[in-house]
């Protein structure tokens, strides 16, 4: 039975890991002791000793744990860590076989951040398939729940005394500096970083995830049908992403961030007209977005249904 050990057990992604394991019986998860939880020889200890750990930690702490990590030990990083480093196989698997091989083979894979997640899913294959260049001028923005913000954020949105500013939707990472660009540009292989907007509103969890798109811009020329067509055929294989339309997704007009919530699952929302497109990757900002996306990372890596314990 393989043993696994989640090394940031307390953190808002450790958690909901270690929530969905809790009822697998085909698994060991590991503990440490509380009053070790800090201590670097026990965190080795177990490191080395699971055959898979799960790190969800902060960068520096995710760095300092893999360097207890022997060759053999197979680590998959939940922090921004390792999302471009040499070496990392990068843990979203439908984006082509090589991806999918490169995870199943690894030591070492380092889960998609979640507005990156969004973004990735939307631009990499317009990008593998010549139907926009590397240097195409993207502008996205993304709408995520509370959830995403960790511990801090959550106390925040949750207390009783919170500021009414807390009540509307907030734009963040003003000066176009967001920690998931470096990520977005190397995995879609950009000439430079898209502009980001995120924005954070008040709901727990969920995520949509807009790229906006100019056809007379595009080297293939496709419409919001040739769009949808290409999607379905470029994921046609996955279990965890589908394709629609914008009207076959709305509800009275409107697409909510909040409809994916509790779904290891995401959509690809094709929408627009002859001029402009937009693509939106609606999903759960904690699920394909983090927690889902790395036990199904996991899954891979032991050779296991890759859906087992997902909600979809």
């Amino acid at each position: 039975m393989p043993k696994i050990y989640i090394d940031g057990s307390a953190g808002t992604t450790g958690l909901r890991i270690n929530e969905r394991l809790s009822s697998r019986d085909d698994i060991l998860v590991l503990q440490i002791d509380e009053s070790l939880r800090k201590d670097s020889e026990e965190r080795a200890k177990l490191i080395n000793s699971a055959d898979i750990t799960f790190l969800c930690l902060p960068d520096a702490a995710a760095k300092e744990a893999v360097s207890f990590a022997g060759e053999a030990a197979r680590i998959i990083d939940a922090s921004t860590a390792h999302r471009t480093e040499p070496g990392w196989s990068y843990g979203f698997p439908e984006l082509s076989d090589s991806h999918r091989k490169s995870i199943e083979a690894s030591n070492r894979v380092a889960v998609p951040g979640c507005h990156a997640s969004g973004v990735v899913a939307a631009v990499y294959p317009l990008v593998k398939s010549g139907i926009i260049p590397a240097d195409y001028p993207l502008c996205c923005f993304s709408l995520t729940g509370y959830s995403g913000g960790g511990k801090a954020m959550i106390a925040d949105y949750t207390a009783k005394d919170r500021s009414t500013a807390l009540d509307s939707p907030r734009q963040y990472a003003l000066s176009q500096s967001h920690k998931h660009l470096p990520e977005i540009t190397a995995v879609c292989g950009l000439s430079s970083p898209p502009m980001f907007s995120p924005i954070v509103g008040d709901f727990y969890s969920g995520m949509e995830v807009t790229v906006q798109l100019h056809t007379n811009l595009l080297i293939k020329k496709l419409g919001v049908k040739g769009l949808i067509n290409f999607y379905s055929d470029y994921y046609a294989s996955s279990r965890l992403i589908s394709v629609k339309s914008a009207e076959e997704a709305a509800e009275n007009g409107f697409i909510a961030a909040n409809s994916m919530s509790g779904s290891d699952g995401m959509v690809i929302i094709v929408g627009g007209n002859g001029d402009r497109l937009t693509v939106t990757a609606l999903f759960d900002n904690l699920g394909k977005g983090a927690s889902g996306a790395a036990i199904q990372c996991m899954n891979i890596m032991l050779g296991c249904d890759e859906t087992l314990g997902l909600e979809l």
